[in-house]
């Protein structure tokens, strides 16, 4: 049987996480809303076990979580639909003590921490989220916690920086790659100048299975930085160096995201996100290699190779 359940698996953190648990010769779960998904990502591993779920419905959370030892949850929600982080949390939570499950890790983000106000945030850095979005992650991280203080429950939490790769849709860098590959315009949120830093989906799986087996990272909050800072620009340079060519860029910055929320609910939302496109906030996690050893990073060009080879 499974020791491990991935909650919201169908994601790309949840696909590193799989590749890395199959790569180890371990069984696991795969749980998601949408079953036809997991067959189609998960269908042809024979370690992977494939369980469908309904947040609303206690008894389908329990049977999603019985049997296993340690529950990731990655479970995502619509960008205009934040609410719903802590209520689905809480459930989850709910399901997984009623299960006898032992351990959970919650891959968060850095919303909770609105503005840095110093580079690089350790994880000590104030939790002053002045958006919505950030104020529902933060209280997603509270409700965990606080069952971890109560003894309810063995929790961590993984913060990661934005992330791209192979086959990830979800990403700033997905619009660039795609026309540095196929043509066309690059659709990209501004400004491209700014420092930031972006995790390779490929590399986050290994570092959470590392987690699951130290006891030690229960109890704490831990970052998982990028492959240090870069800007956009850069990773567009990169992209045109290795494909020979320029790439047109559409860039929208905070004004034009409120002009396309007219329409799109998904750019109205990202108008309050706009921040970390302006204010730089990088992540410091010394602390997770003290904690399991050196972490490995691929290069953006390299990152950036594998992501362009992926949509060729």
């Amino acid at each position: 049987m499974p020791n491990v359940a991935l909650f919201g698996a169908a994601g790309a953190i949840g696909k590193s996480v799989a590749a890395a648990l199959a790569a180890s010769g371990q069984p696991y779960r795969v749980v998601g809303r949408n079953v036809a998904n997991l067959r189609a990502g998960f269908g042809a591993d024979p370690l992977a076990e494939i369980v469908g779920w309904d947040p609303n419905d206690p008894a389908s959370v329990r049977a999603a979580a019985e049997g296993v030892d340690t529950l990731v949850y990655m479970v995502g929600v619509n960008y205009w639909q934040f609410e719903l982080h802590p209520e689905l949390m809480r459930k989850t939570l709910e399901g997984a003590v009623a299960a006898g499950v032992k351990h959970i890790v919650l891959i968060g983000t850095v919303y909770p921490y609105g503005r840095a106000v110093a580079n690089p945030v350790r994880e000590d850095h104030p939790r002053e989220p002045h958006t919505f979005k950030g104020r529902m992650r933060k209280a997603q991280e509270d409700i965990l916690m606080q069952a971890h203080a109560d003894g309810r429950i063995r929790a961590t939490v993984l913060r990661l920086p934005d992330f791209y790769g192979p086959g990830v849709e979800a990403s700033l860098l997905h619009g660039a790659a795609k026309a540095a590959v196929k043509g066309g315009t690059a659709d990209m949120l501004g400004p491209l100048d700014r420092p930031h830093e972006f995790v390779f989906v490929p590399d986050v799986g290994p570092v959470v299975i590392k987690l699951i087996d130290t006891p030690a990272a229960f109890g704490r909050i831990w970052h998982l930085a990028g492959a240090g800072a870069t800007t956009q620009r850069d990773i567009v340079a990169e992209m045109e160096r290795q494909t020979g060519r320029k790439l047109k860029r559409r860039v929208a910055g905070k004004t034009m995201l409120r002009l396309f929320g007219l329409f799109n609910p998904m750019m109205r939302e990202m108008v309050e996100m706009n921040y970390l496109m302006t204010d730089p906030l990088l992540m410091d996690d010394s602390a997770l290699q003290r904690l399991i050893g050196p972490v490995h990073k691929t290069s953006y060009a390299e990152g950036v190779r594998q992501t362009l080879n992926a949509l060729r």
